[in-house]
């Protein structure tokens, strides 16, 4: 049972990666239009201050805010998709529709009963989606109506009918089926929801009543569920929906930590950031810490292996510091000295407690790259950025000084401090790529590095592998017998960073070459024309 909670998290987790990872996109072009608009910007570049940039940038924030204000449909799309098991498309077709069937039913059923509000909607627990009224849930509608879809879908999405009804069968019958269950859904959330949001509310003073502890907590959880793959279920909900604040900005209310800094960014009467921006300050740990980590684990590897470790924790921690991408440094440690990964997500928790303290109001959810286009453009004021600066610095040294002394006292085996015989995985992983490049002399660039036969030879045999699926950095399956699995071949023959058994369910960790190798495992699988 435990087992199949866990899968089911799992998945659920890599099917919000849909709609997630494309809102940051959103988030930064916002902020490059927000470089053609900002007056303070213009005061130092004049040649900005034309109709034809100013132009450029007010339409390209002001289009891209209408993906900020539809989250509910857009994660309820994301969701459907995602969960599928099969017919993916298909699926994100039905869930816009059942979602347009909701809101409809809803508004007619609220205008039944009287109680839309006419006027101004702000504070009234109503708000207008798609240009329909209904009540305000936020992005939790998205998320419910998406998982429900996906759920009918997986159910009914092959059920055929015969003679004349032969056109009503498949995805049309899960629409059918759809339609009494969204307008009842309707009519029972109309009675239901104001309670739930009540409670919501509630839990969202709760954490906000718990400060600084809060905050840490939520820092050192984000990091602590990465081996899980589930840490996306802890910021998520903070990112959002009312868990991590309500804000009013220009005259419309915003829920959520990055709604509400989105719509700041693009309001020039904004002097200061919302504290709640805090709660996507999960970056000063992957631009700063991990780097101090990196340097840690190289100056305490011995002399003889310095040279050969160099090359891959540079191109670790410029990933992380560069992209927000860590996986690759904390799969170094996490299983050879788990110890420094529990002092890392207490000191991931702590350095987002510490820019609170100090009034920082930077947004920095993941790299560098983020970093600039985000604050830069709003300048200090508004943004507080150097104080970000000033804490990673701290943080730097910080986790230097912990790995450090840790790694000497503890005799831990980090990279270059492998015992005789045993292996650098990181840099087998190199190797391994290195010799395939050499080796390989036709195919596909994105697949030469990818041996898939190895891969599902490794995995018990074809016979063997009941799922494929993955996430931004590990290929996960689902298996018949587990055992089978060779963790050797796959950690030094097929560059895999890490592999993690979860009972039937075994992901292997390749970092950001996962989707190179899901698409050569499903060819060798002959699942590639499955969905």
């Amino acid at each position: 049972m435990k087992e199949k909670v866990m899968d089911a998290m799992q998945r659920f987790s890599k099917a919000m990666f849909i709609p997630v990872l494309i809102l940051p996109i959103a988030g930064i072009l916002i902020a490059v239009g927000n470089l053609f608009t900002n007056t303070r910007l213009m005061e130092v570049l004049p040649f900005l201050n034309n109709p034809v940039t100013t132009g450029f940038g007010t339409l390209l924030s002001g289009s891209l805010n209408a993906i900020m204000t539809n989250l509910g449909v857009i994660f309820c799309v994301g969701l459907a998709v995602g969960l599928a098991h099969k017919k993916k498309s298909e699926a994100g077709f039905i869930g816009l529709l059942a979602f347009l069937v909701f809101i409809n039913a809803m508004n007619r059923f609220m205008g039944l009963t009287g109680i839309l509000v006419e006027g101004n909607l702000s504070g009234t627990g109503q708000t207008t989606v798609l240009g329909v009224q209904v009540l305000d849930m936020g992005v939790f509608l998205g998320l419910m109506l998406g998982i429900i879809v996906a759920w009918i879908h997986n159910r009914f999405c092959e059920t055929e009918f015969n003679n004349a009804f032969q056109i009503y069968g498949g995805t049309r019958f899960v629409f059918i089926v759809l339609i009494p269950l969204m307008v009842v859904l309707a009519v029972v959330l109309t009675y239901v929801w104001p309670f739930a949001q009540a409670g919501i509310n509630s839990l969202g003073s709760f954490i906000q009543a718990s400060g600084n502890l809060g905050l840490f907590v939520y820092g050192m959880l984000e990091r602590l569920l990465i081996p899980t793959g589930l840490h996306h279920l802890v910021y998520t909900p903070f990112l959002y929906t009312s868990l991590g604040g309500v804000a009013e900005v220009g005259g419309q209310i915003y829920e959520g930590a990055r709604n509400i800094y989105y719509a700041e960014i693009a309001d020039p009467s904004v002097a200061v950031l919302s504290q709640s921006v805090i709660w996507d300050a999960r970056g000063i740990s992957k631009m700063f810490g991990l780097i101090g980590a990196c340097l840690a684990m190289y100056h305490t590897a011995r002399p003889e292996n310095r040279g050969k470790i160099k090359a891959v924790l540079i191109t670790a921690a410029t990933t992380s510091f560069i992209a927000g991408v860590t996986e690759p440094i904390e799969f170094s440690f996490l299983f050879v000295a788990p110890i420094l990964f529990v002092v890392h997500a207490v000191l991931a928790g702590s350095s987002m407690v510490l820019l609170n303290v100090l009034g920082c109001r930077a947004i920095g959810p993941n790299g560098f790259i983020d970093f600039l286009l985000y604050n830069v453009p709003l300048g200090t004021g508004k943004t507080h950025w150097p104080v970000y600066i000033l804490v990673g610095v701290i943080y730097f040294v910080l986790y230097y000084v912990i790995f450090r002394v840790l790694i000497v006292k503890m005799n831990l085996k980090t990279l270059g401090r492998e015992s005789e015989g045993m292996e650098m995985k990181l840099h087998s992983k190199a190797e391994y790529k290195a010799k395939v490049a050499a080796g390989k002399s036709a195919g596909p660039a994105a697949d030469s590095a990818v041996d898939a036969a190895l891969i599902v030879s490794a995995l018990g045999g074809k016979d063997n592998i009941l799922k494929v699926t993955n996430c931004y950095t590990r290929l996960r399956t689902e298996l018949a017998n587990p055992d089978l699995v060779q963790e050797d071949v796959l950690k030094n023959q097929t560059g895999a960073n890490a592999v993690i058994r979860k009972g039937k369910n075994v992901q292997v960790v390749y970092g950001l070459k996962v989707n190179a190798v899901r698409k050569a495992v499903d060819q060798e699988l002959g699942f590639a024309d499955q969905e």
